[in-house]
């Protein structure tokens, strides 16, 4: 049904949405567009984490200076430097100034009811919202209610309760502090690293284990710590925090240094920095949603034991940690709710589509499917190929001495891909190729009938290919 007009039922919707990122906005456009009344409640920016403090930000930071970067690494072009204040210039206009007006007008104009404020359940479909104004507005589902509030970073015992940077802060970063800990060795970390040494930082990363990026193809860290490094960043494998003590924090704001200097101590040694990022990653965002209320805990959410009217989708539910994948998750939600009589299961496709994914350091890396260890692992029978992209004509005509690695993991069961890491230069625009060879179930006999190019870098795949059909045929 549609919002009524009767003061009894005017907050009566058929969909509510709990959290406006992208996973929500996706969904509540898809229901909306079919003339049923749908609700979505965001406390914060309508947009979410991505648009305003993750990927859009990172990105618009990153490409000038990976475009810098290969203007240093290219004959006949003049080495361009990055210019700190225009860098973040540029970042602020690709976030539209932290301005979600235009947001929020295309979901409204879209037909969908955007309440503000905080929601948490009361009751069987029953969502309360508490505005920032101290007022509360009462919601009613007729069929569903759905909780995409993203995630909120885990935080270590030792920095508990210490001021310091968590990755909104670095995207948003206004004072650029000149030494810059980052706990952690995951994307965001790689990444923080990559755009805080350019902006002037001297970046220190302290990292549990003896790599970065874990569950990546090996290569990948032997290569991007030699690059992260020739940039001037320190990397400490095998370090952890023990204490940190900053005895004159104080929060100053969203990406600014938050008070004065702040020392670690490992094992080893102490460290002092201006400042200190956490990139130790992210839990599902449930705690405020009072699941309580109906009887549940965050444990029941991510293992799927909720009513047939409660669904949580992207990273709330633990499953689809990236935003392409949860709103990929959000669309196969939104076409069985509005063929559905009842509100449908939050996932329940036959098949996993492989999970795509992109760390836009320098080289990029591109990765879908499975590692070879992955695919051992879960009982493959494979064949794997390497090649350098410094091998590849195309590749080479990109920068003048490339750096790179491309490894392809195929089932010998099938003759199908099911994994393929490639890292060089533009390869997140190669890699959309190999998700759809892996969703398709293309035999590599197939593919090497499909050319690239000449001379483009995704010649790559012509030498991947071949070896796997000539280890296939001894």
């Amino acid at each position: 049904m549609t919002s009524a007009t009767a003061s009894s039922s005017e907050h009566h919707y058929e969909l509510i949405v709990i959290g406006a990122g992208p996973i929500g906005e996706v969904l509540a456009q898809a229901v909306a567009a079919e003339g049923m009344g749908t609700a979505i409640v965001e406390h914060d920016l309508v947009g979410g984490d991505c648009a305003y403090y993750a990927c859009k930000p990172s990105k618009a930071l990153l490409h000038p200076i990976q475009v810098a970067h290969e203007s240093q690494h290219l004959g006949g072009v003049q080495s361009a430097s990055v210019v700190a204040d225009d860098l973040l210039a540029r970042r602020n206009a690709q976030v539209s100034h932290y301005d979600d007006s235009a947001q929020k007008q295309a979901l409204e104009e879209s037909g969908v009811t955007v309440v503000r404020g905080h929601g948490r359940l009361t009751g069987e479909k029953s969502v309360e919202v508490h505005a920032s104004d101290g007022s509360t507005r009462s919601l009613q589902a007729e069929r569903a209610v759905v909780i995409t509030t993203g995630t909120a970073p885990n935080i270590p015992p030792v920095f508990e309760g210490i001021p310091v940077w968590d990755s909104q802060d670095a995207t948003a970063v206004q004072d650029v502090p000149p030494r810059l800990i980052i706990i952690g060795g995951g994307p965001v970390a790689c990444e923080a690293a990559s755009w805080m040494s350019a902006l002037g930082s001297k970046v220190t990363m302290l990292i549990r284990e003896g790599s970065l990026l874990t569950g990546f193809e090996p290569f990948v860290s032997d290569i991007l710590t030699e690059q992260l490094e020739q940039s001037g960043v320190d990397i400490q494998f095998y370090t952890e925090a023990v204490q940190a003590r900053r005895p004159e924090g104080m929060d100053q704001g969203l990406g600014m240094i938050k008070g004065g200097p702040i020392t670690v101590r490992t094992a080893s040694a102490s460290i002092e920095a201006d400042e200190l990022l956490l990139a130790t990653g992210q839990r599902p965002a449930l705690d405020s949603i009072n699941l309580a209320s109906v009887g549940l805990s965050v444990d029941d959410v991510l293992e799927e034991r909720t009513p047939d009217w409660l669904h949580a989708l992207g990273d709330a539910g633990g499953k689809h940690q990236l935003t392409h994948m949860g709103k990929y998750q959000s669309r196969q939600f939104a076409a069985r709710f509005i063929h559905s009589a009842e509100a449908p299961d939050a996932d329940n496709t036959d098949t996993e589509p492989p999970t795509p994914q992109v760390v836009f350091t320098d080289p990029q890396i591109a990765f879908v499917g499975l590692s070879e260890e992955a695919a051992r692992e879960a009982g493959y029978d494979v064949i794997t190929a390497e090649a350098n992209f410094a091998d590849v004509a195309g590749a080479a005509l990109l920068r003048d001495d490339v750096v790179g690695r491309a490894k392809i993991v195929v089932d010998t069961a099938t003759d199908c891909l099911i994994g393929a890491t490639l890292m060089g230069p533009e390869t997140a625009e190669m890699l959309h190729a190999a998700t759809i060879a892996i969703t398709a179930d293309v035999p590599v006999s197939i593919l090497q009938h499909a050319v690239p190019a000449f001379p483009t870098a995704s010649e790559v795949w012509l030498g991947l290919l071949q070896q796997v059909a000539d280890s296939a045929a001894r």
